[in-house]
């Protein structure tokens, strides 16, 4: 995190690239976090709903409790590793306006709801999937646009 340190990121001739790879590798991850979750929970309602309370008629089991929280755990993490790194470079190429903060604020609240309202679905009321696939689709959008605004302000001269 020694980027936190230095004065100008756009100035630094070491920084810079090792930045960039950073935030292409973000880049990649956001993506393939999205056809991750199509193969495993799913992406829409239907889907999701499917894999957390099965269906008797078509003999598909529900998700056990220990995997869907072991599920949860992996998330809370990725999720963390992610966002927070990805938020310490934004700010420090874009803090200054007032657009980027509404973006970092909205994208970190859909990702905490994200993770909340999954685990609402599983324990408490079979509403909160929609809820889910919202805040997911809507966390992953502000993450990829705050990469893409970093790179641009990363790069730009």
């Amino acid at each position: 995190m020694r980027f936190t340190l230095i004065k100008d990121l756009k100035k630094d001739r070491m920084m810079k690239p090792i930045l960039g790879g950073l935030l292409l590798f973000i880049l990649l991850y956001i993506v393939a976090d999205i056809f991750v979750k199509q193969q495993t929970i799913g992406l829409f309602s239907a889907e999701v709903a499917l894999t957390l309370f099965g269906n008797t008629e078509e003999y598909l089991d529900p998700i056990s409790k220990a995997v869907f929280l072991e599920t949860l755990h992996g998330e809370v993490f990725f999720l963390m590793m992610i966002l927070l790194t990805l938020s310490a470079v934004f700010v420090r190429l874009r803090a200054q306006k007032r657009f980027s903060l509404a973006l970092l604020n909205i994208t970190m609240s859909s990702a905490l709801l994200a993770l909340l309202s999954l685990a609402f679905a599983y324990f408490f009321s079979q509403s909160f999937i929609n809820l889910y696939v919202l805040t997911f689709f809507l966390w992953h959008i502000g993450a990829f646009l705050m990469t893409i605004l970093s790179l641009w302000s990363l790069y730009r001269a």
